[in-house]
């Protein structure tokens, strides 16, 4: 097969740091929004922002949570003064179709005036305009609150929206993993096609599986959303449960289950996690990233319409074929950083899958066709 160069993920990395490289300086702070629920795609968000505190930054986060766990006794009995920053996970849900995490963030911005606050890259979306009445109103109040958005779309509705926050433009915090030690793939072995097609609000309905003509394609989500009740621990009654129903279903082989434990304990990324608050999450995160880079690893080549199924293939360089989600989230951010990635091609209608997925085939598998 042809070579897959593949310097972006540096560069975008690169890129991230120079947009965020205006924070203010600080030696601790809290970090919210941890993702309890096994979409890979905002694991590997949460993952880039511990990296981006411990490797780039080199400060201490003494406080974590989830929207569901979080306490204000606990953020301050664990942040030395005021002036300590709060910063929120970046993502996909600053808006009204994932409101609760938009409820969540406008009440912790509220309650803390006094407090520097960061919302790590975003994309922005909102339907109902009250919504983005409430979270204008509460965001322009602020008086120390950064807004990283993470494409042109968001970062222009951020300007004109929270014109009195402190608006910064960057590339999604997943591309802080860059060279993280096994992306790296194994183009020999694979042979299949994959459609990592979403199944929620955000799926376009026009790109829906039955849309997509090409032979022999295999059709799945996160494989962690299918195996969330998977066993944590090897216990006896572990692994008769794996064998009755992860393992018989072909989505969880005895090797993989072996390697997620690997991958979770003993990851290089592993030490760096455990001094943290919350430790056990941040290695849950590791695992479920696991799930994603073994997933896409069986595969020669991809199409998806998830953006983190983009970044990830972009990540690990896997050839492959995104299509649009429902609103401007892909193709804005697309647009915006990746357009120049050689093994990507995003198409704009279901129709034009196939000719993008053999056109990249012809190009890095060419002796399968010869």
């Amino acid at each position: 097969m042809a070579t897959v160069s593949n310097h972006f993920p540096s560069e975008l990395k690169r890129e991230l740091h120079k947009a965020l490289a205006g924070l203010e300086s600080f030696e601790e702070c809290a970090f919210l929004g941890y993702p309890n629920y096994a979409n890979v795609g905002d694991h590997l968000i949460w993952l880039g922002g511990l990296s981006y505190f411990i490797d780039t930054l080199k400060v201490k986060v003494k406080y974590v949570s989830a929207n569901i766990d979080f306490s204000s006794n606990k953020l301050e009995g664990s942040l030395d003064n005021s002036n300590c920053p709060i910063f929120f996970c970046g993502g996909g849900n600053l808006g009204d179709l994932w409101h609760e995490h938009q409820i969540f963030r406008e009440y912790v911005i509220a309650k803390y005036p006094e407090r520097p606050i960061v919302i790590f890259p975003q994309a922005i979306y909102f339907k109902d305009e009250a919504n983005l009445k409430t979270a204008r109103q509460i965001f322009n109040a602020h008086p120390d609150l950064t807004l990283v958005t993470r494409d042109q779309y968001s970062y222009q509705s951020a300007l004109k929206y929270f014109d009195q926050c402190k608006n910064i433009l960057a590339p999604d915090l997943a591309f802080q993993l860059a060279d993280m030690p096994g992306l790296s793939s194994n183009f020999s072995r694979r042979s299949s096609i994959l459609y990592h097609c979403r199944n929620d609000s955000e799926l376009d309905q026009s790109s829906s599986p039955q849309t997509i003509d090409f032979p022999d394609l295999r059709i799945e989500d996160w494989l962690s959303f299918q195996d969330e009740n998977a066993p944590r621990s090897l216990t006896f009654g572990g692994i008769q449960r794996i064998f009755s129903q992860s393992w018989q279903q072909g989505e969880l082989l005895p090797s993989q289950w072996i390697s997620q434990r690997i991958w979770k304990f003993f990851h290089p990324y592993a030490g760096k996690f455990k001094s943290l608050p919350l430790a056990r999450n941040h290695l849950e995160s590791l695992r479920y990233m696991h799930y994603g880079v073994h997933q896409f690893r069986q595969h020669q080549l991809i199409i998806t319409n998830r953006l983190h199924g983009h970044i990830l293939c972009v990540l690990m360089g896997i050839p492959h074929v995104v299509i649009p989600n429902s609103y401007h989230k892909i193709t804005s951010f697309h647009e915006t950083w990746t357009n120049r990635v050689p093994f990507c091609k995003l198409v704009t209608h279901h129709s034009q899958v196939k000719e993008a997925a053999e056109e990249l085939l012809d190009t890095y598998y060419p002796e399968k066709f010869a």
